[in-house]
């Protein structure tokens, strides 16, 4: 018998992106271990300690926010059909393809000065980019509950609300989870929006840029790896509850 060295070669190709991946985030954190002065200094320095407390509270609204009215969306956009649907979910994919530094300037436009460096403009900014993967997570997660289950409900005198309550938001959960992870991640990853909208107050994606313009690659290091420390910490924290529940 033959053996199929296609999936060897498709593992060897995708080690390729693995590695990739894995390389820099590695280096970063090697380089800056040699380098404790500088990570004490940074980790003391209050202005990166209050930047990033406002990264970590505005992401949580942000996604909050989203859930809020991006898991309802999802609901509808798996149970019904309806002219021009074709065109919201497209709409809700929008913000997905948009140059981050263009959303800033249309949420700029938009709202003008009630969002001008505050935190209600780095939430609107981060919600704006990442809105899309809670509502397309709900979405999937819907559709793959059947809906003769709520019928079932239903015709055993649930209501509706009852019965998106107790059978398709439980059964839909996994989805979920994992598109309010991925909203958090984007969330507190996003740059270039709040950059437009909201200079202050610092975030420490901000502050990162500002250290690296202002006192070079050295001084905004130890920020880089305080935030993806604590971003794969809270990440992976998430992943392995998701994964625990869902056991």
């Amino acid at each position: 018998m033959r053996r199929d060295y296609t999936l060897y070669l498709f593992a060897a190709l995708g080690s390729f992106l693995i590695a990739y991946i894995v390389v820099p985030i590695a280096v970063i954190f090697l380089k800056q271990a040699f380098d404790p002065e500088m990570l004490f200094k940074t980790l003391h320095d209050p202005n990166v300690r209050r930047a990033v407390g406002n990264s970590l509270l505005t992401a949580t609204m942000a996604t909050l926010v989203a859930v809020i009215l991006g898991v309802p969306l999802g609901y509808v956009l798996a149970r019904r059909e309806f002219r021009w649907k074709s065109l919201v979910q497209a709409l809700v994919d929008v913000p997905i393809v948009i140059p981050h530094s263009v959303v800033g300037i249309m949420l700029l436009v938009t709202f003008s000065r009630s969002i001008l460096d505050s935190y209600t403009g780095i939430i609107a900014a981060m919600l704006f980019v990442s809105a899309p993967f809670v509502v397309n997570a709900s979405r999937d997660g819907f559709l793959a509950v059947d809906e003769k289950l709520e019928a079932v409900a239903r015709t055993l005198g649930a209501s509706p609300w009852r019965a998106f309550i107790s059978v398709s938001l439980p059964m839909a959960f996994p989805s979920i989870a994992s598109g309010v992870i991925m909203t958090w991640a984007r969330a507190i990853s996003e740059v270039g929006a709040i950059l437009v909208v909201a200079y202050y107050p610092k975030t420490a994606q901000i502050l990162i840029l500002e250290y690296f313009n202002n006192y070079g690659l050295r001084a905004s290091r130890p920020i880089a790896v305080i935030m993806m420390a604590l971003s794969l910490g809270i990440f992976v924290l998430l992943r392995w509850l998701v994964g625990r529940k869902n056991a």
